[in-house]
C-alpha cells in the first residue's frame, strides 16, 4: 500500500494513493514493452552508453539526445577514447547541447576511470558520486539502467506521473512534497526488473502522461489515477511561478584579413568557457550596437576597429535569458599588431571552411553557419 499526503478540505493529510501495487506495475510494464521507443543506448545497456545518454538528457529532448548520442559514440566509442581526445573535439561533439561544463566533466571522469577503474564504470553508488558531474540522480540512473540494480529514479516525467496518480495539490519542490515523492518512488520500485520499471515510468510520462494534453483515454493505469477521478489532471502538477524572461543585447565584430577570420577562445571560468567566438560583448545602457562593437573589440584585443557594417542579428535562449546578438563587419587597421587578449585564453585566424571545426555558443554558431551559406 502506498500512502502519500494530500491536504483535503479540512487540512488533513490522509489520502491513500493505490492499494493494488502489483497490478499497477504489471500494467505499466506491459505498456512499456509494447510502446517503448527504440533508443540507441537501449540496444545493449552498456554502462558507458547509459552514462553518456543520462548526461546528454539533462535539459534536452530525447529525440535530440539520440542524434547527439550516435555521433558521440561514433567519435568516442569507449571511455578510453573520451579520456584521450583533445578538449576541442569533446566540445565540438557537444556543441548545441549547452551547459558545456557537462562535457568537460565527462572527460575528467573518463580520465579518472582510466586511472582508477581500468576504463570501467563502477557499479557502486558511492564511487559514482565521487566522479565529476555525477550526482545522486545520475548515479542511480547508471546503476538502475546500466547495471539493473534496484535504485528508484525521480525525474521530471516521473514527478508529473506521481503528482497525478496521487492528486498532489502542493508544489512539487516543497521539502515535504519532495520527500513524499521520493518515498513513493522507493515503494513503487519493481525490484525484480528495476531497469525496465524506471524506464517505463519515464517513458510513460514522456509519451502519455505529458505536461499538456495528456492522453488519459489511452492511459493503461487510469483506474489508479486520483487526478483523473477528480478531474484535476490539468492542474497537476501544481504549476510553478513562471520566471520572467530577461533580455540581453550583445554585439560582436567579424574581423577578416584576406580569406582569414579572427576568432578567440573564452576563458575557462567564463559562462561558455573554452568555446570560441567573435570578439564582442554586452551593450551598455543607452549604447548603440555599432558603438558597443567598437568598444568591445578594443577592450578585448586592443584593436581599434572602424566602419562597422551590419551583417546579421540572431536570437537565442539560454535558461531564462533571451539573447540578441548583433554582428558587424569591422575594418581593422591597415597593419594590425598582434591582439592583446583581455577576455580570451587563445585566438586564431582561420579560413571560412575551418570556422566550422570549432565549438561556439549558440549565437556565434548561428553566425558561422550564416557566413558559410553566403
Amino acid at each position: 500500500m502506498i500512502r502519500i499526503g494530500r491536504r483535503d478540505e479540512e487540512g488533513i493529510l490522509n489520502f491513500i494513493c493505490t492499494t493494488q501495487q502489483s497490478n499497477f506495475q504489471d500494467l505499466l510494464l506491459k505498456w512499456f514493452h509494447t510502446h517503448k521507443r527504440s533508443l540507441p543506448w537501449r540496444e545493449e545497456y552498456i554502462p558507458y552508453h547509459v552514462w553518456i545518454s543520462e548526461i546528454m538528457g539533462q535539459q534536452t529532448q530525447m529525440e535530440r539526445v539520440a542524434d547527439y548520442f550516435l555521433r558521440w559514440i561514433a567519435r568516442f566509442p569507449s571511455v578510453a577514447a573520451v579520456a584521450a581526445a583533445p578538449e576541442l573535439d569533446i566540445l565540438k561533439a557537444w556543441e548545441g547541447l549547452g551547459y558545456y561544463s557537462r562535457a568537460r566533466n565527462i572527460q575528467k571522469t573518463a580520465q579518472l576511470l582510466m586511472e582508477v577503474y581500468n576504463g570501467d564504470v563502477p557499479a557502486s553508488h558511492k564511487e559514482l558520486l565521487s566522479l565529476p558531474g555525477i550526482g545522486p540522480y545520475t548515479a542511480a540512473a547508471i546503476l538502475s539502467i546500466g547495471f539493473n540494480q534496484p535504485w528508484p529514479l525521480l525525474d521530471a516525467n516521473v514527478e508529473r506521473v506521481f503528482s497525478r496518480l496521487a492528486d498532489i495539490d502542493q508544489p512539487l519542490k516543497q521539502k515535504d512534497t519532495r520527500k513524499a515523492l521520493e518515498n513513493m518512488a522507493a515503494e513503487l520500485l519493481y525490484r525484480k526488473d528495476p531497469r525496465n520499471w524506471n524506464q517505463a515510468l519515464m517513458e510513460f510520462g514522456a509519451l502519455v502522461c505529458t505536461p499538456k494534453n495528456p492522453n488519459c483515454d489511452q492511459c493503461p493505469v487510469q483506474p489508479f489515477c486520483l487526478a483523473n477521478k477528480r478531474d484535476t489532471v490539468d492542474w497537476r502538477p501544481v504549476p510553478r511561478e513562471k520566471k520572467k524572461v530577461i533580455d540581453i543585447t550583445m554585439a560582436c565584430g567579424i574581423l577578416r584579413r584576406g580569406n582569414l577570420f579572427f576568432i578567440q577562445q573564452r576563458l575557462d571560468d567564463d559562462i561558455w568557457g573554452g568555446l570560441w567566438e567573435f570578439p564582442g560583448g554586452r551593450l551598455l545602457e543607452n549604447e548603440l550596437p555599432e558603438q558597443a562593437v567598437i568598444r568591445e573589440v578594443a577592450e578585448e584585443t586592443e584593436w581599434q576597429v572602424t566602419n562597422p557594417v551590419p551583417f546579421r542579428s540572431v536570437v537565442h535562449y539560454y535558461t531564462r535569458y533571451r539573447v540578441t546578438l548583433h554582428s558587424f563587419w569591422c575594418q581593422l587597421p591597415p597593419t594590425p599588431v598582434q591582439p592583446v587578449l583581455h577576455a580570451a585564453k587563445d585566438a586564431n585566424w582561420v579560413t571560412l571552411e575551418e570556422l566550422g571545426e570549432y565549438p561556439y555558443p549558440a549565437g556565434h554558431r548561428n553566425l558561422v553557419q550564416l557566413l558559410q551559406r553566403q
